[in-house]
């Protein structure tokens, strides 16, 4: 009763105004003058506008939550595709590495790189498999287009490459329709067959492949095509650009060739390349 009291005694006012308003509603609404009619009118007008502008409010606020929620989605729905993307690209890559792996008498150790360096014309890769995996210095490294490089120093669990676009790394190669050889290197910018003499018959568009001579490469695999001959007005030697089959700016994955060349003879060639430069 107490409660009821002090609630009485602190709303008590409140309480008679929303009597006396309900009241003035009830009179307004039965009474017939033109007067109390207009006002009844306004009031009812009055009232929707209100009602109508906060109905308006919130269905905005709603709206743009919406909004938000669709933009949400969308970005949500883009990264997705992205991933899918990567994955198909990578399951296509994959089929493609498969399928140079059938046709090796070699078990290829497969690899995925996880980093690059290139400064100076001294690219190199870094892979996530090492001495555990079998990977030793001198190993060949390529992917289902072609010659990607050569491991040139490893730990237990991860391998350095020298790519073909390492000015460090000098190859054997022969043009595979005249047969005939020449010293492939990295050099201004371009993979070049350096010392090319201007009786060679190598051609535009012709298939460059390693030379089944080359120790540091002991494996015929392709390299590229010759793309330009230069230095043809002068001089008694041409130098020919090749353009590679990999695409180094989108490699990913490579395979390791688990042979090593001797190593005597490998240090013989790497002597004579030397002075070649």
């Amino acid at each position: 009763m107490k409660f009821l009291y002090h609630l009485w005694q602190n709303f008590r006012e409140y309480a008679f105004l929303i009597v006396l308003v309900i009241i003035s509603l009830y009179l307004i609404s039965i009474n017939t003058s033109p007067q109390i009619q207009k006002l009844r009118a306004m009031i009812f007008s009055t009232f929707a506008v209100v009602n109508s502008f906060f109905n308006d409010t919130i269905d905005s606020e709603n709206l743009k939550e919406e909004v938000e929620n669709l933009r949400l989605t969308n970005a949500e729905l883009m990264l997705q595709l992205s991933r899918l993307r990567k994955d198909m690209i990578l399951i296509d890559n994959l089929k493609n590495s498969l399928s140079l792996k059938d046709t090796f008498k070699f078990k290829l150790i497969s690899s995925q790189i996880i980093s690059r360096f290139n400064n100076l014309n001294q690219e190199t890769i870094t892979i996530n498999d090492g001495k555990k995996n079998g990977v030793e210095i001198g190993m060949p490294v390529i992917n289902d287009r072609g010659l990607v490089g050569v491991v040139f120093s490893v730990s237990d669990n991860y391998a350095i490459i020298k790519t073909l676009r390492n000015s460090d790394l000098n190859l054997t190669v022969k043009s595979e329709k005249t047969g005939e050889q020449g010293v492939l290197k990295w050099k201004s910018g371009n993979l070049r067959i350096i010392n090319v003499p201007k009786t060679y018959q190598i051609k535009k568009g012709d298939r460059i492949v390693i030379s089944e001579l080359s120790t540091i490469v002991p494996v015929i695999v392709p390299v590229g095509y010759a793309n330009s001959i230069e230095n043809i007005e002068k001089g008694i030697f041409n130098e020919i650009i090749v353009n590679t089959l990999v695409d180094f700016n989108n490699l990913e994955y490579v395979f390791i060739v688990p042979i090593v060349a001797s190593k005597e003879v490998r240090n013989l060639e790497l002597n004579f390349l030397k002075k070649l430069q």
